[in-house]
């Protein structure tokens, strides 16, 4: 949750190219059960290496490729776009325009190739500020760290126009001490007994009873006296 906003998170990992199509098949089925969990109304962000190559122009799939990718599209990647287009679903780094090291996510002594991506809902494709490959991140098996800066804006709740009743502190004079002194005598705030927080307690309770009768109290919005 951030503020009222609820937001799913997704990791993935599909099968690698080259195993059986029914083991790639389960994974796409169990991806599509979990996103139809997601209610449509909260935050959907997904982060995978999803072991396809979306290429670098859009083509057909200009609804969910912002035409930034790299390289050329094999059948992963079709498969990716596919699921992203059936959810409504944006790829977040193919959106902004960036040089080659910040699109490649990962990288061997043979080949140079973008397999990881994260995915947002279409609708919320605004929240994303920038995602990119941050260079030099190596990370587990010679992938490469990719980032998304999201942006979302918090509600605050608004102040009432009346705040509660304050003492007005600012109205103690000499006179009104030895008033409030008088008073407090005679309701027995310092003879209170007990532990600690509870002799405490019971006299700051008779020094705010006190105080609200002598010096009376106000309301408004401001912040309240440390001593109230």
């Amino acid at each position: 949750m951030v503020g009222q906003c609820t937001i799913n998170v997704v990791s993935a990992y599909e099968p690698h190219m080259g195993l059986d199509e029914e083991v790639k098949r389960c994974f796409w089925e169990g991806l599509d059960e979990i996103i139809h969990q997601v209610p449509p109304n909260e935050k959907l962000f997904i982060g995978g290496d999803f072991n396809g190559h979306i290429g670098s122009n859009a083509g057909v799939y200009d609804e969910v490729h912002g035409g930034f990718g790299f390289g050329e599209r094999n059948e992963g990647g079709t498969s990716l776009l596919d699921f992203a287009k059936s959810f409504g679903l944006v790829v977040a780094n193919s959106c902004f325009s960036k040089r080659e090291g910040h699109l490649v996510t990962f990288q061997n002594a043979v080949a140079k190739t973008q397999i990881d991506y994260l995915l947002l809902r279409r609708r919320d494709r605004g929240l994303c500020k920038d995602c990119k490959v941050i260079p030099g991140e190596i990370l587990v098996t010679r992938h490469r760290l990719l980032v998304m800066d999201v942006g979302i804006m918090v509600k605050r709740r608004k102040m009432s126009g009346r705040g509660r009743p304050r003492i007005r502190w600012r109205a103690l004079t000499k006179d009104k001490a030895q008033e409030l002194e008088g008073r407090l005598s005679v309701m027995g705030a310092w003879r209170s007994s007990g532990d600690a927080n509870s002799m405490w307690s019971t006299t700051a309770n008779c020094i705010r009873e006190a105080a609200r009768e002598v010096l009376g109290v106000s309301t408004g919005v401001s912040g309240r006296h440390k001593g109230e």
